[in-house]
Parts: C-alpha cells; sequence; structure tokens
C-alpha cells in the first residue's frame, strides 16, 4: 500500500453541501481521497464526484501555459478553436500585458457600460472578491455576475424580498430534527448526495415524514410519505393552493404572524382563487393530495422546507420561491432548528461566490451597489475618489451576451464560467459571442466559450492554492494547496492581482486599490472588514472546521440557523401572487414538454467530469422518458431519437424510465455533443433575470440511420 508523503484537508471542488476531503499526496501527485469520520458536514460520506473525480487535474487537454489566438478575431466574425495549433504558447508577461493593453483601450473608447466580468462559483470567495473588486475599481462597472444567475437568481430576489436576506437559513444536518419536511425541485440523490444521505436519516431513524413535489419520481420518493407529480411551472398554484388550506382550515401561527409579518391580510384574500381543486386543474396533482400535504407541513412540531432549481429556473421562478417562503411564514416553522427555508445551493460555491459580491447589484456582503453609503465604504477601502464607483446596477449574465454589440459591451473575461453551455438557446448565445470585440478565458481547459477567446489565461486547480469556500448553509471552509500548480498555471488571485497592477499603470490612477496582498487570508480579512457577516472569521478560527456566517466578532461561535428573534427586514412579508404559466406549453406540433437538470456523475457544463475518469460512468447523453410516451413513438431504451424545439434540435438515445411522468422528457445538461440548451428558452424571470430551463416545448422523432450512427450506444447507470 502507498504510503502518503502528506495527507491535505480541504474542501470538495463540487456541489454546495462543501465535504471535507483528505488529499492523500505522493511524489506531488495526489493518488486517493478519504474524508474523516468526524467531519462535521459529512462525516466521512463522500459521493462519486467527491471520492473519484479529482484526476481531471492530469488530463492531457489541460492547459497549463498562457495562449493567444494565432489569427486575430474580429466582432461577427470570431470563431472557436479548440486545437491547439490555433494558438501560440506566450509567456505571462506578454499573455498579460496584451490583455491590459487592450482592455485599457475599449475602456477608454466606450467607457465603463463596455466591459463586462463573469466571476466563478467554482473559484474560492478570495478569487471573486478581487475579480468584482477588479472591475468595479478600475473599470467602474457593475457588470458583474456569475452563475447565481442561471440556478437561484429566483431564490435570491424571493429572499431578498420577504425577508432581507438570500442564504440558507438553516443547517442541512438539522434534517433530522424536523417532524415534517418538504423536498421540491431538487433531485438531491444526484444532486447533493449527501444531504440526501441525512434526509434518509431523518426518515428511516427519527420518524421524519417527507412530502416530495416534483414532476419526476425521484429516489428520494422511495422515502416519501407523499409525492405530489406536479406539471413543471405549476409551483404557484400547488403551493398557493396548500397556504389555501392552512389559512381555511385554521393552522396557521396567528401568534407568529402578528408579530412578526406583515400584508397577511391581503395575501389571505389573495388566496381565495387558489383552492384545491384549482390546483389540481392546473398541475395534474390530486387535490386530496395538496390538502393532505397542506395539514401535515402545518401540523408538524418543526417542519422544513428544501428546494432546487425546479422552483427557481423558470420564469416564474421568484413567484414560486415566494410561494415557500409563505408556507413557512404562515406556520412559524422558521427561526428554530430542524425548520427554516433552505435553497440547496449548486455549485461549491455558488453562495461564497454570491457574498463576495459577484453580482450586478451587489457589493460583497450584500450592499446594494446604489446605496450612496454601501459605494462611499468601498471608496474609502478600496483609495477612490468620491463618486468614482458607478451607482447604477449592472448587467446579469443573461443580460451581458445580449448586450455584445457596438455601443454596449465590447470586452468581457470570463474566470471558470461556460455560457456556450450553460446560457439558453445556444444557437443565439452564439452569435451574441462572436459579436464580442475582445474575450479572455481564464480556466484550466478550452471548453465551448474558451475556445471563442483571443486569450487563455492558465489557472491552478482547486488542489493547487489557497483560500476558502462557501457551502450552501453559510459554512466557510478552507482550501488548501495540496500539490504545485502544474506547468505555469497559476492561482485565480495572483492572475488577477498581477493584471490589476498592469492596467492600473496604464489607467494612470493618483492611488491604488491595493493589489499586494502577502497571503489570500488576507484577501479575506480586507473582504470581512467591511461585509460584516463575515469579521469574526479568520484562517485559524477555521483550521480545523467551518464557521457558518454570520460571524460578527472573533468571540462569536457562528450561526447555525437565523431569524430566531427577527429577520433582517425587520419584520417577513407576504406578497400576493398570480399563477402565470411557462412561456411555451406543449402543442400539436411540440406535443412535449422538455426539463432539464443534472446526473450524479457528471457537473453542470462539464468541462471537469468529462476530463474525468468519472465520464467513463456516464459517457453519453440521453433523454428520459416515460414508457407510455416510448410506446407511442415506437421506441425503447437505446434507440437514437431527434429533439427538437423551436431553436434547435441535438441527437441522443432513449431511456424509458420510471422516474418520467407522461409528457414530460429530461435531458441532463452536461454534453456538449447533444447540449440540452441548444433548445431551452430564453425568456426570463422578470425580477431575476433568470431563464425558464426547467420548460419548454419540443417534438421527438426516430433519429435517421445516419444520424443514430453518430451516438454512442447508451451505458447501463444503475438505479438513479
Amino acid at each position: 500500500m502507498i504510503k502518503p508523503d502528506r495527507i491535505v484537508s480541504t474542501t470538495c471542488p463540487y456541489c454546495g453541501v462543501g465535504c471535507n476531503l483528505q488529499l492523500h499526496v505522493k511524489d506531488d501527485f495526489i493518488y486517493r481521497i478519504t474524508s474523516p469520520h468526524d467531519a462535521v458536514v459529512n462525516k466521512g460520506n463522500l459521493c462519486v464526484k467527491g471520492r473519484f473525480g479529482y484526476d481531471f487535474m492530469y488530463h492531457p487537454d489541460r492547459v497549463t501555459t498562457p495562449l493567444i489566438r494565432k489569427t486575430p478575431q474580429a466582432p461577427g466574425r470570431r470563431t472557436q478553436a479548440f486545437d491547439r495549433s490555433e494558438w501560440r504558447e506566450v509567456s505571462w508577461d506578454e499573455a498579460l500585458d496584451y490583455v491590459a493593453d487592450r482592455l485599457v483601450e475599449i475602456y477608454r473608447r466606450d467607457g465603463p457600460k463596455a466591459m463586462a466580468v463573469y466571476c466563478c462559483a467554482k473559484a474560492t470567495n478570495e478569487d471573486n472578491y478581487l475579480l468584482q473588486k477588479m472591475f468595479r475599481a478600475l473599470f467602474r462597472t457593475n457588470n458583474v455576475d456569475h452563475c447565481t444567475r442561471l440556478c437561484h437568481a429566483g431564490s435570491v430576489v424571493a429572499l431578498q424580498m420577504a425577508l432581507g436576506t438570500s442564504a440558507m437559513s438553516n443547517t442541512a444536518a438539522e434534517v433530522i430534527y424536523s417532524d415534517c419536511f418538504i423536498v421540491t425541485g431538487s433531485n438531491t440523490t444526484e444532486n447533493h448526495p449527501i444531504i440526501a444521505l441525512q434526509m434518509k436519516e431523518a426518515v428511516r431513524k427519527h420518524g421524519a415524514r417527507l412530502i416530495v413535489i416534483d414532476p419526476r419520481r425521484l429516489e428520494l420518493c422511495d422515502y416519501a410519505a407523499l409525492w405530489l407529480p406536479l406539471k413543471p411551472g405549476t409551483n404557484v398554484p400547488v403551493f398557493s393552493a396548500m397556504a389555501h388550506v392552512i389559512v381555511k382550515e385554521g393552522l396557521i401561527n396567528r401568534e407568529f404572524i402578528e408579530k412578526r409579518t406583515i400584508g397577511f391580510e391581503e395575501y389571505a384574500r389573495s388566496l381565495e382563487p387558489f383552492t384545491p381543486e384549482y390546483a389540481e386543474k392546473i398541475s395534474g396533482v390530486d387535490r386530496s393530495l395538496i390538502i393532505e400535504a397542506a395539514r401535515m407541513y402545518a401540523t408538524a412540531r418543526n417542519g422544513a422546507i428544501y428546494w432546487g432549481m425546479g422552483i427557481s429556473q423558470f420564469s416564474n421562478g421568484t413567484a414560486s420561491a415566494l410561494g415557500l417562503i409563505h408556507l413557512a411564514l404562515l406556520t412559524g416553522h422558521i427561526g428554530r432548528r430542524g425548520t427554516g427555508l433552505n435553497p440547496l445551493r449548486g455549485q461549491n460555491n455558488v453562495q461564497g461566490a454570491s457574498d463576495a459580491g459577484a453580482m450586478p447589484f451587489h457589493y460583497p456582503g450584500y450592499m446594494e451597489v446604489d446605496k450612496e453609503e454601501n459605494a462611499r465604504k468601498w471608496e474609502q477601502l478600496w483609495n477612490i475618489e468620491p463618486g468614482g464607483l458607478s451607482r447604477q446596477r449592472g448587467l446579469t449574465t443573461t443580460e451581458i451576451l445580449s448586450h455584445a454589440h457596438p455601443g454596449g459591451v465590447r470586452a468581457l473575461y470570463i474566470m471558470g464560467e461556460n455560457p456556450m453551455m450553460t446560457e439558453p438557446n445556444l444557437n443565439v448565445t452564439r452569435k451574441h459571442m462572436e459579436q464580442l470585440e475582445f474575450l479572455v478565458a481564464q480556466d484550466i481547459f478550452i471548453n465551448e466559450s474558451g475556445a471563442f477567446a483571443d486569450v487563455f489565461l492558465p489557472a491552478a486547480s482547486w488542489a493547487e492554492k489557497e483560500g476558502t469556500f462557501t457551502n450552501t448553509d453559510r459554512r466557510v471552509q478552507r482550501v488548501r494547496r495540496a500539490i504545485a500548480p502544474r506547468g505555469q498555471s497559476r492561482p485565480d488571485s495572483e492572475i488577477i492581482c498581477d493584471l490589476a497592477k498592469r492596467i492600473e499603470r496604464r489607467l494612470g490612477r493618483p492611488t491604488s486599490a491595493g493589489w499586494d496582498y502577502a497571503s489570500p487570508e488576507e484577501v479575506f480579512r480586507e473582504m470581512a472588514s467591511v461585509a460584516t457577516m463575515l469579521k469574526g472569521i479568520t484562517y485559524a478560527r477555521i483550521e480545523r472546521e467551518g464557521l457558518q456566517y454570520p460571524v460578527p466578532d472573533e468571540t462569536h461561535p457562528g450561526t447555525p440557523f437565523l431569524f430566531a428573534e427577527s429577520f433582517p427586514s425587520g419584520r417577513g412579508r407576504f406578497f400576493p401572487l398570480e399563477y402565470v404559466p411557462v412561456a411555451e406549453e406543449a402543442d400539436e406540433e411540440y406535443p412535449f414538454i422538455l426539463t432539464t437538470g443534472r446526473l450524479l456523475e457528471h457537473w453542470h457544463g462539464g468541462t471537469l467530469t468529462r476530463h474525468s475518469q468519472l465520464n467513463e460512468l456516464s459517457p453519453t447523453p440521453k433523454v428520459e422518458m416515460h414508457e407510455i410516451d416510448a410506446a407511442r413513438l415506437s421506441v425503447k431504451t437505446g434507440d437514437a431519437v431527434r429533439v427538437s424545439s423551436r431553436r434547435g434540435s441535438v441527437v441522443l438515445r432513449v431511456e424509458v424510465s420510471p422516474k418520467a411522468r407522461p409528457g414530460v422528457v429530461f435531458i441532463p445538461m452536461h454534453f456538449a455533443e447533444a447540449a440540452a440548451n441548444l433548445l431551452t428558452i430564453d425568456v426570463l424571470d422578470p425580477q431575476a433575470k433568470i431563464p425558464e430551463f426547467k420548460a419548454c416545448a419540443v417534438n421527438i422523432q426516430i433519429a435517421e440511420p445516419e444520424e443514430a450512427m453518430q451516438v454512442p450506444e447508451l451505458e447501463p447507470r444503475g438505479r438513479y
């Protein structure tokens, strides 16, 4: 057995659970991953990604030298370059000088509106803080966003509206203290596997009752007391009908409502049309199940709600999340252990990137950019003249590319994101990407977006740098360097600071915003000096285990659950809701509804997991459908079909699945060769600006023989 030179504790780079990992290193090579049984978050348990998904760092396609395109790119004629022969290797000095020259040139010519940046939910808190600082302090723009816009933006907006904050209220492991909990819009077993284990423990060992509300019959349904199989996009009628029952039957917590909420009377009147009968007609869920679910949740001693992107990724995503928040406010199931409102965040650091200011409306700590007192604090910290920072809200991720035209965004900097896989309606996204004047990609691999870039800056992986991640339940945890960066790759924070100093010199700013840091810890301290919810967190305090913010000072023990006495907004607020259907319903031409999502073995756009041994476990794009639909189409598992929407088409293999609902098909989002987002619609939630990834109309036809030959055979994958 190999004896390691060292074992390094760190945090998993995949989902928002934030599992503790131990990296076993021999000769500067990670050969094994384990987890200690006393790990606070995961108790030694790991999913397949956490245990085996680290080998992407050693993939031969990884870029470890700065690159510049050999052929100059021009707006409207920008092309993708995957082949390394289309790039030339350059020094870091040449690459960063070129980037600084071009960014400053465009900024001086077109101003702040021409500049935009995609921060990264896979990067550390410190990396994201520095990148948003660079664009705000140097280019005076709030066109700063990241993938939160594509996952939980509806949840963030709804929680801000109703409660004044946007993080998960409780600790995931507290589910064992719940008498009843709702899981909705979340395939937790595949997307947050360790939290799913805790949910199963709550049911099997502690007697909790689980209510699953989801179109698909997910694995958690095996443990559920109730499953409400709603039609995609009908969350608002179902949640409002549950609220209707709770109010009508007098199951509300009147004392809580009177002391801690506002707007109840108007909201209660707005519930009158949302009868269980109406919800059944709209959603397809039997009225008796809606009534039983409402009673079960309302009468619990401790009731909790967990949700995923099956709530937020709709054009009515904000309203859907508000519907859940209302249930907690009606019953008082908030502010105690085993209760709460718990959006399960997707990526490892999407919570932290949001906390660190990687959004167009907020500085770090959710300080709104259009409030004078907030801007002044950051101007003072960054040595910027009064009024220097923009008070104008910036463009979101979903708006930045649509503004890529003369007079709009001309330069885009992408750190670790892949909009050419994750944006909706990719054929239109491609046209927008082609219109950019200058594009920088800072990443590990040349993915579908990086292939459009003028310059590629090779970044270190999570195991090759220091910093922190913040998991889904607000726990700030250490990320540690276990091995040296491969080749000439550099930690993101070093790249950003080196580039920022070059930009600052070219701009001739009289004072520096400050880019000389002794360590990532110094970056964190700077951020926390103004973002006071993090002020009491030091690297020393999180050496062994993380702390859950808010941590206002260095004696504070952290906050396992929020809202024990009050809400940041003072009182929780009810909002009357209206049901607005999804943008596309099934019709004669496109008779199926498509919903999209993730698989256990893969991760988002696939940049990491498709360069890992994980890809061998699930290498083939597929469309999951019900046996009734398969019989209607005369297809079986393994057959090749063409799935088409009004925007594009893909060819994939059929998987007839008991999880599917008749009339609804599911395609995972990870496969570039059959990208689900070629089909999805780019309509947005009007408040959160999040796309409707979970519902669009599609047609399905048997693929032509020559098409079928191009699609790999479907591999058996197990019970998930």
